[in-house]
């Protein structure tokens, strides 16, 4: 008996919604992050990518656990000699908070052309409203129970 290989043209792609609110960032990211990679399918091979779609609403809602939100910085460079920016996570969740979760779920893809294919793929969206309903997304049902 052989193994099954996935064929990147013989995967079947579909869409989720996962709502953020009142859930913390990093758990909702993990769940995006293995829709996105396609761990949840039979057909699942790390070599292959064979994820989702993944929508995120409500990221504004979302929380982060602890001291985070004053202690955790994101830090990005701008190009130039000494110019190394901060943000602190209350002001990222205030102004911008899909870059909040597109940064968190960034994170946790592979570091490769694999990983950035997949981030594509996701879209962060403030509020409930998102323009994707013409691809009749599923709501994902995680084992917390949520709706």
């Amino acid at each position: 008996m052989s193994t099954y290989m996935p064929k990147k043209g013989a995967v079947e792609r579909k869409w989720y919604i996962i709502d953020a609110a009142g859930k913390p960032l990093g758990r909702t990211a993990v769940i995006a992050a293995n829709l996105l990679r396609g761990k949840n399918k039979p057909t699942y091979a790390p070599h292959v990518d064979c994820g989702d779609h993944v929508i995120i609403i409500n990221c504004e809602k979302a929380i982060l656990t602890g001291k985070k939100l004053t202690q955790k910085y994101h830090y990005h460079h701008t190009g130039y000699v000494g110019n190394l920016k901060s943000v602190r996570y209350d002001t990222l969740m205030k102004t911008n908070p899909e870059k909040a979760m597109h940064l968190a779920v960034k994170g946790m893809l592979q570091k490769n052309s694999l990983g950035r294919s997949q981030i594509v793929r996701l879209r962060a969206v403030v509020g409930s409203d998102h323009k994707h309903s013409a691809q009749k997304p599923e709501l994902w049902k995680d084992l917390e129970g949520s709706k």
